[in-house]
């Protein structure tokens, strides 16, 4: 049984992404260059994760143990710096619901792939029908907030 703290942590993870996307526009705004933000909010992410690997392991990354890296592994750096990029420019554009229900869709389809195939090394968990339905009820989810405000082209 996954425990409830673990939860909370995850859903305030999760309320944070919405917030930081309009947040990272207006910080782009305010510097007069809109790409800028991604670089300062990175930063201030590589500090924080520096100060809390630090409080908690009393280690930081040794340089010398990314020589036995996979070049595969360095994909998630990219993959955070091309979210935080699309999400500083894409939510201020389209909305932020529009943006993260977008996000989101993806982020479980591909979820729900990677288990199903064990990809990158995951436990395979096979999709069940009641995944698959839910699965379909967010694309249907997902299409009726494009075409709600009559905006969608």
């Amino acid at each position: 049984m996954i425990s409830m703290r673990l939860i909370v942590w995850a859903l305030l993870a999760g309320a944070g992404i919405p917030i930081m996307g309009i947040l990272n526009g207006r910080l782009g705004r305010s510097l007069g260059v809109t790409l800028h933000a991604p670089v300062i909010a990175i930063t201030i992410a590589l500090i924080l994760s520096l100060v809390i690997t630090w409080a908690v392991t009393k280690s930081v990354p040794n340089i010398q143990e990314l020589a036995v890296v996979k070049p595969i592994e360095y994909l998630g750096g990219f993959i955070v710096a091309f979210y935080v990029i699309s999400a500083t420019l894409l939510a201020p554009r389209i909305g932020v619901v529009n943006f993260i229900a977008c996000a989101v869709s993806a982020q479980i389809i591909i979820s729900v792939l990677i288990d199903h195939f064990g990809l990158f090394g995951a436990m395979v968990r096979p999709i069940s029908l009641y995944r698959f339905l839910g699965i379909s009820l967010l694309l249907c989810g997902l299409i009726i907030t494009q075409f709600a405000d009559g905006k969608f082209k």
